[in-house]
């Protein structure tokens, strides 16, 4: 029962890591319609400029955790005026295949910079654990847990309870009828692509303590969030959540009672049960076709 207990939280916690990487995706498709494969390389880079200023400069934990997500929010809002804005109203296909170039470009960038060396940033909860009788549960794991039901709560009411979190909200529903009534839509969407790169941050800082940052993290944990948006309900904020603590979950227990390779696929059989009978996710609204 303490391995039960134990594995739950090592897969929440990675779990509540792919939920914010996936929260990118969906609030970058909410507003745009544009599926981001840059999102896990934005994780990445943020990731390694905590790095650099925790590591490396030696700047307070807070100082550069909160010095990674203003410097990737403006990256955020460049990349989507240099990037995305030019080429809105092409085909799908072009801006899919330019976010994909975006995130090649940004692992050849972080290699040269950073090398391709693992790097692991000191936290205040790396250390100390958590004892409850014989159940032992780490800080770190704990911490990570915590950051995202507080980061979930700060989003929640910043969409629900200001006006530009409206503004948002109207602008991913008719970004048409926003423009006609006066929401500067340009403008939203670059706020949009801010706030995706500052949680994506959130997502590269919580990891460090879970495991090591290197140019490849962010591939390799995006195609693992990619499925939880879907799983939640592409289009759905808490579905993302969701979907990424359920395929952490999953990919934990899988690791652990079930014999080895199954830890990297038995995810992608859950989501495509889930699909099999809700195409929608578990989060996604229905709609019926009249044929």
């Amino acid at each position: 029962m303490l391995d039960f207990v134990q594995q739950l939280v090592s897969g929440v916690a990675l779990g509540c890591v792919y939920g914010l990487i996936a929260l990118g995706f969906v609030l970058v498709y909410k507003a745009t319609e544009v599926v981001n494969f840059a999102q896990g390389d934005l994780m990445m880079l943020g990731g390694f400029f905590a790095f650099t200023f925790i590591g490396m400069m030696g700047l307070n934990y807070w100082i550069g955790f909160a010095g990674a997500v203003a410097a990737m929010a403006l990256f955020g809002m460049l990349a989507e005026r240099v990037v995305v804005r030019p080429i809105l109203g092409y085909p799908q296909f072009s801006i899919i295949m330019a976010t994909i170039g975006l995130g090649y470009f940004l692992r050849s960038v972080a290699g040269m910079v950073w090398g391709t060396d693992d790097f692991k940033i000191d936290t205040p909860f790396s250390q100390g654990v958590l004892r409850i009788g014989s159940l032992v549960l780490a800080y770190d794991k704990l911490s990570v847990i915590a950051a995202t039901i507080i980061l979930c709560t700060l989003l929640y009411l910043f969409f629900n309870k200001t006006t530009l979190g409206t503004a948002m909200r109207a602008s991913s529903e008719n970004m048409l009828a926003a423009y006609y009534m006066g929401i500067p839509v340009k403008r939203v969407v670059s706020v949009v692509w801010a706030i995706s790169a500052a949680v994506a941050t959130c997502a590269g800082v919580l990891l460090a303590p879970i495991t090591f940052i290197h140019s490849n993290v962010g591939l390799v944990l995006g195609l693992k969030a990619f499925p939880a948006a879907v799983l939640g309900g592409f289009g759905s904020i808490p579905g993302a959540v969701v979907g990424g603590v359920l395929i952490g979950v999953i990919e934990s227990m899988a690791g652990f009672y079930l014999a080895e390779g199954w830890k990297d696929v038995a995810p992608y059989i859950v989501l495509l049960a889930v699909l099999l009978l809700k195409p929608e996710g578990l989060f996604g609204l229905h709609v019926r076709k009249k044929v």
